[in-house]
This record gives C-alpha cells, structure tokens and sequence, in this order.
C-alpha cells in the first residue's frame, strides 16, 4: 500500500490554483462595499481511515469486512460582505475537491470518496462539487438561499470524513432583539459527503431502523435561543420532513464557577413522531440526554446519559449528526429503547506549557435495546481516544495533526457489526483574501 500521505501532483495543485483565481476575479467584478469585508480561506486536509469489523465475512452490501482507504481534499470557503445601503446584498460560495490517494474495490466504501459504479466496485480517483449562497441583510436580520451548512440542535451538517455534506434551501436568522435569536428554514436538496450529485433530502437508515431511500420534498425548520445571561441559555426548535417525521427540541446551556474549576450542564430532549403520510412507518420517540462535566487547570470529568423513550429509534436527516451527547466517533446510541451513560476525560497540555496539545478519552456503555423480530435484549459499548496536536512555531505553524482510535461491540450483529477503527487527520488553514 502506498503510503497515506504523499505528495499531490502539479495537475491537481494547478487545478484547485484555477478555482481561487476564478474566485478572486468573480469577487473583483462586485461594488466596492461588497469586498471591503471579503474573506476567502481554504481547508487542506489529508484523511487516513481503517475501518476493520472483525467478521471476516462479506456481510456488508460492499462485500468487505475492511474500509481502509486515504485521501486528500481541499476546502474552499469564500464569504463576501454586503453591498452598502439600508438593504444589503453578499454572495457566498464553497468548492470543494477530493483526491485519492489509496484505495481498492475489496476495501472502498470508507466514506472519503465517491463509488465509482464499477463491479468489482471501486472509489473514484478524483471528485469535486460547488455551492453558491445569496444573502440578504437588513438590520440584524440575514436570508441565505442556496449551499448551507447548517450547525443546529435538530440539523448538523456531517463533516466527519474528507469533505462535508451540503444542504440545499434558504435561512433566515434573526437577532433584532438583545439575547435573542430567531431562525427559520425550508431545504430541499443535499449532496452527501462522499458524492456530487444533488439529492431529495430524505431520512437516515443507519442499522435499518427505517426504510433507505425514504425521500421527502422539503424539510422545515423553525428555532428560537434565548441567553438568560451569561451562564444559562435556553433553547427550543422545531423541525418537519414533510410526510415522514415532525420534532420538538428542549435544551438548557448551564456554567458555574465552583471552586477553581467551572461546572457545566447541557440537557437536550429531543420528540419525534411521525408526520402526514408516514412514508417511513410509524415514529414515536422521545430522546432525553444530558451531560455534566467539571473542568480544572486543563482537566475536564464528564459524565453523561442518554435514553430512548417509546417504539422506534430517534429519526434524524441522512448527512447529518443527531444532537445526542451520546453520539460519538463510530455509534449514536440511539436504538429504540435504548439506555445509555457515558464517561469522558479531556486533558489540554497548555496547563503544564505545551500549547496545541489535547487528549480525550471516553467509554459509552448502551443496553434495554428493542431488536427487531427478537425477543434479546441488544447491548452495546464504545471506547474512543484522541490525542491532537496543532504546531505553534515554524514553517508548519497551525498544521493540525488528529489521531481517532474507536472500538464498538455489540450483540446484535444482525443490524450493527463490531468495529476497530482508526483515523489520522492532518489538516491546514489558511486565508487567500
């Protein structure tokens, strides 16, 4: 194999050049007050991912009991400002490219990159995709319409492998009033992490809780956030995939000084039910978890727990991350009935002189899971460590380097396999305008 991270070529270095150039003439053609407040930055990421379930089988629709591939994506993420007057006008865009660096048909399907059709099926050897967003300002109100990732309690965007998932619509964000924050939103489309085409958006069928491929035309979103003050903050949002599922969020965002250290509380619950035509069957679950964590001269003690309350599993978009204190690298804990806890232990190195350096590790234990066509109960656990490291000084100065370790089991193999994986992420921003 190859090794993880060499070099890319100058056809693939002049080609990522061309899509800055064609941005930085695009921004020249607009009003001045346009790109006074312009900024352009580009994400270089190289992504190692070996994923090994420990079956030896091909019980996969892959046909691989291994994914190890690698790759090298690029990020670009322009912003303009706003034309001036009473009525602002902006227009955002993000291009992203991926490459790949190693790979092969028995171990593909990783996530990094795009199936290439073929049988035996392989990955792709390059792939790009581009969003433009228009924008609106007036006062403290903003509408986008166009490419969004959006980063909410009942919507989050995945950016877990090399390039992240895109959605398709238009928000609205509004802070007219002190401490308060309005939102609203209708997407439509999204492109998938590890693809470039534009689909309907549809619901998640991680473990075949519920049917694949079970689209809808829109989805809404609607999501107030209120800061009491500076140590407490309230949330609630609502969201529908028309005809599939409708959700109401509650969260509460706590801090307190005690003694040296600082006490933290995140509480979430999350209900879901179905919606309309129920295209994906029957939905009812109420998701309550919560997290507690103390943080001390570089220290942080976490202790979290989560449960599913009613029939079905927590529904959620498909490209995007459930909002569950639970979910970690590999699993979400988040199967009909499931009860789950968790510990988690974070150090910064700063607090003993060594800037950039960070370690994590955690241990999240599920049981009571509700087995489809079985009376077992299913039981799961998983065990993830981090260890990030950005350099301070030096010609590489702000390259990021990660290294993800995860381990899950299970005893339902029929609907989840046990996973050893391991990631390595080197990483690197930097501004162009």
């Amino acid at each position: 194999m190859r090794p993880p991270f060499p070099l890319i070529t100058p056809r693939q270095a002049f080609g990522f050049g061309a899509v800055v150039l064609c941005a930085g003439f695009a921004a020249q053609a607009q009003a001045s007050g346009f790109l006074e407040d312009t900024t352009a930055k580009i994400e270089s990421r190289t992504v190692y991912f070996n994923r090994d379930f420990r079956d030896g089988h091909t019980s996969s629709d892959q046909g691989a009991s291994k994914r190890e591939e690698s790759a090298q994506g690029f990020i670009l993420n322009l912003q303009s400002g706003y034309t001036e007057g009473t009525v602002g006008f902006g227009l955002d865009a993000l291009g992203m490219l991926g490459f790949q660096l190693d790979s092969s048909p028995d171990r593909s399907n990783s996530g990094l990159l795009p199936s290439s059709g073929e049988n035996p099926r392989g990955s792709k050897g390059q792939y790009a995709k581009m969003g433009l967003t228009a924008k609106v300002k007036v006062s403290d109100t903003v509408l986008k319409y166009g490419a969004l990732l959006p980063d909410l309690p009942l919507l989050k965007y995945n950016d877990g492998r090399l390039l992240p998932t895109m959605f398709n619509g238009a928000m609205l964000t509004s802070k007219e009033v002190k401490d308060l924050t309005f939102m609203a939103a209708r997407l439509d489309k999204y492109t998938a992490r590890d693809s470039t085409d534009s689909q309907d958006i549809r619901v998640h069928c991680k473990n075949k809780r519920y049917a694949c491929n079970t689209t809808a035309d829109h989805f809404d979103m609607y999501g107030l956030d209120y800061k009491i003050n500076d140590r407490l903050t309230t949330q609630y949002h609502y969201a529908e995939l028309e005809d599939i599922y409708r959700q109401h969020f509650i969260g509460l965002l706590g801090n307190q000084p005690l003694g040296d250290g600082v006490l933290k509380a995140d509480l979430r619950l999350i209900k879901s039910a179905d919606s309309g035509a129920e295209r994906a069957g029957s939905i009812d679950n109420r998701a309550l978890s919560g997290m507690l964590s103390y943080g001390i001269s570089g220290h942080t003690f976490s202790a979290g727990w989560q449960r599913m309350n009613g029939d079905n599993s927590m529904p959620y978009l498909d490209g995007s991350n459930p909002y569950l204190v639970n979910y970690v690298q590999v699993n979400d804990f988040a199967a009909a009935q499931e009860r789950s806890w968790q510990l988690r232990y974070d150090y910064d190195f700063k607090a003993i002189g060594i800037n950039g350096l960070s370690f994590l590790t955690r241990y999240v234990n599920g049981d009571h899971i509700k087995v489809p066509g079985s009376d077992q109960e299913g039981k799961e656990w998983e065990r993830d460590s981090e260890l990030k490291y950005v350099i301070q000084t030096g010609t590489f100065k702000d390259v990021s380097l990660r290294l993800r370790n995860a381990t899950y089991r299970t005893n339902y193999e029929k609907f989840a396999r046990d996973v050893d994986e391991t990631r390595l992420i080197v990483s690197y921003n930097f501004s162009v305008l």
